[in-house]
């Protein structure tokens, strides 16, 4: 059985707490990705990304993704964690890692951790910058399948993820 932490948190991520929830003996390589806000980004100068999460829905696929990416890759523990609300530049909006007994297996499951994570798992993101801002993965002047453009993506159903 692996070793699987999972978290959704507002506070600052630790690379300190993922290194070592993914420490196993038997485990000779660990790798590690870290996602940051960027700016500039696209020519502007961001403020802020703002993070939200279909939690009820976000924690349990969150598994669902570190358990499959652990038995194909034979990985020893997983860490992915990923930050809602607001995230400032260079600061980690999301953390994952992955041991395993050699380092080809822990690379391969750690890039398969954050494409998944990305992929399936129901994490919004808006850029903010000044005077302005955008849900990322939805077109510049499209609805992303939003009726309207008030409110949040975990206000509205089919909405692209970042």
């Amino acid at each position: 059985m692996v070793n699987l932490t999972v978290l959704l948190t507002e506070e600052p991520l630790s690379l300190d707490a993922a290194f070592r929830a993914v420490l196993d003996p038997g485990c000779g390589g660990t790798a590690l990705f870290v996602g940051t806000t960027r700016s500039p980004n696209q020519g502007r100068e961001v403020d802020e990304l703002r993070y939200e999460a279909f939690a009820e829905l976000a924690r349990p696929e969150m598994e669902r993704v570190g358990r499959e990416a652990a038995a194909r890759h034979g990985l020893g523990a997983v860490y992915l964690a990923h930050r809602t609300g607001v995230v400032g530049p260079g600061e980690a909006s999301v953390v994952v890692a992955a041991s395993a007994p050699h380092r080809a297996e822990a690379f391969a499951g750690c890039r398969e951790l954050i494409d998944e994570l990305k992929a399936s798992v129901p994490i919004w993101k808006k850029e903010l910058w000044s005077g302005g801002g955008r849900w990322v993965g939805i077109p510049e002047g499209g609805t992303g399948g939003l009726k309207e453009r008030s409110g949040s993506p975990t206000e509205h159903q089919g909405v692209d993820r970042a």
